[in-house]
């Protein structure tokens, strides 16, 4: 099943031979020049994209691929929104850009957006360049606040690339920046398909979690700890949500020893689980919340902490100790604008969670029953994660935990040959399109997966 379009115009109306010619030019300057993020620089070969709309994008040959990636689960709000497009440039002719200690009416109105959607009394922003400087932040403001330095963090986790965010990382991407002395302490956290716990169902794994992270607290000393930072729903890792009660029990933990809670929204937020924050689907309310990514769909390098009254306070009088010259650029809260805006008035969100509850998710529990190197399927919204196994009865995954194998290279490959383009990590298939993605087009991923599934099932145990 190929999808190979035969048009001779991409979206912008340049034509696919002149396209290609430039994305021929700009993969041999990739190549000559630039240094890749992740990557063994002699060892990949990075696609060219010649354009985007919606949810598809044009590979270096003209060939249409949906977008089930949205690229690094950012683009909520779809490729190219003509709307948001509209407001960068907008913005551009009116105030390219101004330093932090001024007002200016994109990011007044930013914050006051953001702040309307935050749980509880998170009505402060301080706007970052994205998501890893969200992160540090927040932990710079936890420990200033408290006057303590330990952060908690679990195993199975994504916080950033920077000194802080790849320590409090719970990921094999760690590992090479570890040296065991940033403050930090990873925990176990619920993940009932793998758990650490043995445990036979939901409630007890929410129970013996806790239980595990209750008594890591008293092991390394309340007074100690600063903060317990949490993805709402785990991304990178696994898209693992966490059982009924459990992240209840996190902000009992916290609240009793006066730890704050810190809920890492940057891949989770702004509708990508069908709600405006993850953390709302649990009836909790953080003391601090890092975003990026989706609230502006990575149109213009965007992240920021919301921050309760309280922690807010303790700025009052005291000078906050951090900014960046870009903090609140206009044309990042710009674009901010105009996707807040559009996703009220599309009803973005919404369509976020309806297409989760009504077509992603029982379509892949669909494939699961069919497929047997399909383990698990888990999600929420358009957040879901295909956990690949080898064998069903072992849970034997497809690549091993902090690396690839040929049969998920397969794998990977099929998907893209037949027009997906997917998220993958280690043994796992992520289907994460955008927010906006039609009905019609889910079912054209779910087609495309079932194709490219028989490959790893031929690499089970069955």
């Amino acid at each position: 099943m190929t999808t190979t379009t035969h048009q001779t115009l991409l979206p912008t109306g340049q034509s696919i031979d002149e396209a290609r010619a430039e994305g021929e030019r700009a993969f041999a300057l990739d190549r000559a020049h630039v240094f890749h993020s992740w990557s063994a620089q002699e060892q990949i070969t990075p696609m060219t994209i010649l354009a985007a709309e919606g949810s598809y994008v044009w590979d270096g040959s003209g060939t249409r691929l949906l977008d089930f990636s949205s690229q690094l689960v950012n683009t909520n709000i779809g490729h190219q929104h003509p709307t948001v497009v509209a407001a960068v440039q907008a913005q551009a002719a009116k105030l390219c850009t101004i330093a932090p200690q001024y007002v200016n009416d994109a990011r007044s109105e930013a914050a006051r957006l953001i702040a309307e959607r935050t749980p509880g009394d998170l009505n402060k922003v301080f706007f970052t360049n994205g998501g890893a400087d969200a992160v540090e932040h927040a932990v710079r403001m936890a420990r200033l606040h408290t006057g303590r330095y330990k952060v908690l963090s679990r195993y199975r986790s994504y916080h950033g690339g920077t000194d802080t965010a790849i320590n409090l990382t719970g990921d094999p991407r760690r590992w090479p920046n570890d040296r065991g002395n940033s403050g930090i302490v990873h925990f176990n956290g619920p993940f009932l398909y793998r758990s650490q716990f043995h445990s036979a169902d939901e409630a007890q794994e929410t129970e013996r979690a806790l239980a595990h992270l209750d008594q890591l607290v008293a092991m390394e000393g309340p007074s100690t700890i600063a903060a317990i930072i949490l993805e709402s729903v785990p991304g990178t890792a696994g898209i693992m949500v966490p059982p009924p009660g459990y992240m209840a029990g996190v902000r009992e933990i916290c609240d009793r020893h006066g730890i704050v809670f810190i809920a890492d929204e940057v891949m989770a937020g702004f509708g990508r689980t069908g709600k405006w924050f993850a953390i709302d689907h649990f009836d909790v309310v953080p003391d601090l919340i890092t975003f990026a990514k989706g609230v502006n769909s990575g149109y213009v390098p965007l992240g920021g902490v919301a921050i309760n009254a309280e922690i807010a306070a303790t700025f009052a009088n005291r000078a906050y100790p951090g900014g960046l010259t870009y903090s609140g650029h206009p044309l990042a809260t710009a674009a901010a604008v105009a996707t807040i805006n559009a996703m009220e008035e599309e009803k973005i969100v919404e369509n976020a969670a309806r297409i989760g509850n009504e077509i992603l998710g029982p379509g892949l529990r669909e494939l699961a029953q069919r497929h047997p190197s399909i383990g698990d399927v888990r999600g929420l919204g358009v957040f879901w994660a295909i956990e690949l196994v080898t064998d069903r009865q072992t849970r034997e995954p497809l690549a091993p935990y902090g690396a690839s194998s040929p049969a998920m290279n397969e794998v990977i490959a099929a998907c893209k040959s037949a027009g997906l383009l997917p998220f993958a990590n280690f043994n796992r298939i992520h289907a994460v399109p955008p927010c906006t993605v039609t009905d019609a087009e889910v079912r054209e991923g779910l087609a495309i997966l079932d194709t490219a599934l028989s490959v790893a099932d031929a690499h089970t145990a069955h």
